[in-house]
């Protein structure tokens, strides 16, 4: 399937997978092949098939991506509500999850409007402790470019949907 003729539906899933969950899966690949999965609450998707993720506290994922630039991140909408009626319907009314398959730049500082942009995503824990542990000392980022993604299908539950 094309990337650019579903890249608003995969923003609006993960959009709703933030939402109800706060992070996502982000894959990339450790020294000896195997992969090496981190949640990761601090990442923006562009419009233009492109995004960004803060890299403050991602130690391995850090050594990883200098070796290998290549990413795969998981997004999965949580709510309890969207499974309950989904179960019930014996469907899913949306697609609960999506994976997008690409490569990560080298570090870089952020610009003032991401970070303006994440801490309003953000912007109902403010004034929590980890609020300020988690989103106060953000200052770089990593450039994201995304080639190609992958459906999750779970046989009659998701038919349809892409």
């Amino acid at each position: 399937m094309n990337i650019d003729e579903h890249w608003d539906k995969i923003r609006a899933i993960f959009n709703e997978a933030f939402g109800s969950c706060f992070h996502y899966a982000v894959s990339t690949v450790n020294e000896d092949g195997s992969p090496h999965v981190i949640p990761i609450g601090g990442l923006v998707l562009r419009e233009d098939r492109t995004g960004f993720f803060f890299d403050e506290y991602c130690v391995w994922t850090r050594e990883n991506l200098r070796r290998d630039p290549r990413v795969c991140i998981l997004a999965v909408n949580a709510d309890r509500t969207f499974w309950g009626k989904s179960l019930a319907a014996g469907k899913f009314l949306s697609p609960p999850a999506v994976r997008l398959i690409g490569t990560a730049g080298a570090m870089r500082e952020a610009t003032a409007d991401e970070i303006a942009g994440f801490k309003n995503k953000v912007a109902y824990a403010r004034g929590t402790k980890g609020y300020e542990k988690l989103w106060e000392p953000l200052y770089t980022v990593r450039d994201l470019k995304f080639d190609s993604f992958e459906t999750i299908e779970t046989g009659e539950m998701t038919e349809g949907l892409w």
